[in-house]
């Protein structure tokens, strides 16, 4: 079944072409500086927001009406969006895809559940890059949307909460980086969207902090153990859904890290809309990153100056892109 039948495979035209479903300056071929384009932007399309996403928003309900969102077998759902997924990936001629555990996998009941469910996606998905020749920048766990979650992952009061979320990376991070599952992931992300506060009233900041280093050393061990040699990747986000995040941004990342003797181990990835909402330019961040010796990736994306919140809009300032690009 195809998906996008209508739509052909976009292709460079050039700067003259009319065609809004055509590149008009990027051609992945020309070499710039030794490299072809695609060596040097290395674009990677995100599961999340272009699968998953409902369309949704706080005050009403989704909006997209799409096969694999519809009521029916989890398992066939996913395995219809991953159709759609390599289908899109590969009209758009870009080479790297990113996602989620449960962007992927339905969570099922229960542990077993996702394991078992998340173990036959991996698989789908390995046969899908086999044949399309996609490849897989990074994978994270979703440790924010679950109502487990709602007190933090990594720093959880509740052991079991915790174990839970080092299941789900430990997964995750074979799923990703071990060649044996076939993906081949070249990073692994960790986004602490729970990690972090409401009201410090019952916070209790050294303990929260220790934690959260304690989950970070356990990667960063699996990452070895494995026997993984790309980067792992912390991105910054200030706030949103908590009130304050622990890597609120690049220097506080930085600090954190060299704190708990882990500035050697894990580097940023930089997300333009986060930035701003820490009161940074991209740019700034960016540089900031390179300073410090952490720089990691980008998610170029941007945000909303009206909006004091993520809306994740597809970039579109060159002045603000030819900044970091120049610091890249």
């Amino acid at each position: 079944m195809s998906y996008f039948e209508a739509i052909p495979p976009i292709r460079y035209e050039g700067p003259q072409s009319d065609n809004p479903l055509a590149y008009r300056h990027y051609d992945r071929t020309k070499k710039v500086l030794g490299k072809t384009l695609e060596e040097h932007l290395r674009i990677a399309v995100c599961y999340w927001h272009t699968l998953v996403w409902p369309g949704v928003d706080i005050f009403g309900q989704g909006t997209f009406h799409r096969p694999w969102q519809q009521p029916g077998d989890a398992m066939e759902r996913a395995r219809q969006k991953a159709d759609a997924a390599f289908e899109f990936f590969t009209k758009l001629n870009v080479p790297f895809y990113t996602f989620h555990d449960t962007d992927v996998a339905p969570e099922g009941r229960d542990l077993k559940d996702y394991k078992e469910n998340f173990a036959r996606m991996v698989d789908y998905l390995g046969e899908k890059q086999q044949a399309s020749g996609m490849k897989l920048l990074w994978g994270t766990a979703n440790l924010f949307s679950h109502p487990r979650y709602a007190g933090g992952a990594a720093t959880s009061p509740n052991p079991e909460v915790f174990a839970y979320a080092a299941t789900q990376v430990c997964h995750a991070l074979d799923a990703t980086l071990d060649a044996t599952h076939r993906l081949g992931g070249e990073n692994y992300v960790l986004w602490g969207g729970r990690e972090g506060y409401e009201t410090l009233l019952n916070t209790d900041l050294v303990r929260e902090r220790e934690q959260f280093a304690r989950f970070l050393s356990m990667v960063v061990e699996h990452k070895h153990r494995i026997g993984f040699n790309g980067a792992l990747l912390i991105e910054p986000k200030p706030q949103e859904p908590t009130k304050h995040q622990y890597d609120y941004d690049v220097a506080t990342v930085h600090g954190f890290l060299t704190q708990y003797g882990l500035q050697n181990e894990i580097r940023v990835n930089i997300e333009a809309n986060h930035a701003t909402l820490a009161g940074h330019s991209f740019h700034h961040e960016i540089a900031n990153a390179f300073a410090l010796g952490v720089f990691g990736s980008v998610d170029a994306n941007r945000g909303d100056q009206q909006n004091g919140w993520d809306t994740d809009q597809f970039p579109n300032s060159v002045e603000e892109l030819t900044l970091a690009f120049y610091e890249i």
